[in-house]
């Protein structure tokens, strides 16, 4: 069994229209949330032998401010086809986590954007009923969202549609209501 950790961005800034997208920053909002996402993160309990994340600027502020929050340091790899990848090519990127030896990390993080983590989501949690939190991610998986998947494989070559069940689910306004969705945004 392998286990995916599933982490959005934080609320990012969109007041420079001068901005690329990819350079936007967190907003206020956002800031708060990576801290607080950082601390349960941390408190779920998983050690994540591999990080992987997109390089955009309101990715990298995310876990610069979860890190610091936990007080730790985590062993990055910065990916910049996760950045607004679709699921196809997120499940492309962890089958290549493998190796030879042990099919890859036990644990694998991937920090990203939507809609690619949510519909990678999708794809690996099948809509049967077996993972009930999936209908939580219905909505929306929102910003600084986390997720915990448990994938019924040996070898992250095997990743593949229907192959998981989503065990955790855990959104900033659930830990503090003052993060949850606003008029201003």
């Amino acid at each position: 069994m392998k286990t995916l950790g599933l982490f959005r961005h934080a609320k990012s800034d969109w007041n420079d229209a001068r901005l690329r997208d990819f350079d936007r920053p967190l907003n206020k909002r956002g800031r708060e949330g990576a801290g607080l996402m950082g601390l349960h993160i941390r408190d779920y309990g998983v050690l994540w032998r591999r990080i992987i994340a997109s390089p955009a600027v309101r990715v990298t502020q995310t876990i610069e401010l979860a890190a610091e929050a936990a007080g730790q340091v985590p062993p990055l790899n910065w990916d910049r086809r996760i950045y607004l990848a679709s699921s196809p090519t997120l499940m492309e990127l962890l089958r290549e986590q493998h190796s030879d030896q042990d099919g890859g990390p036990p644990t694998i993080l991937m920090v990203g954007h939507n809609p690619g983590l949510e519909d990678l989501i999708f794809d690996l949690v099948p809509d049967d009923g077996s993972s009930p939190l999936r209908d939580m991610i219905e909505d929306k998986f929102p910003t600084a969202a986390f997720a915990v998947l448990e994938l019924d494989i040996e070898d992250w070559r095997d990743i593949d549609d229907g192959c998981a069940r989503l065990v955790h689910v855990m959104r900033p306004r659930d830990l503090d209501p003052r993060l949850g969705p606003s008029l201003e945004d």
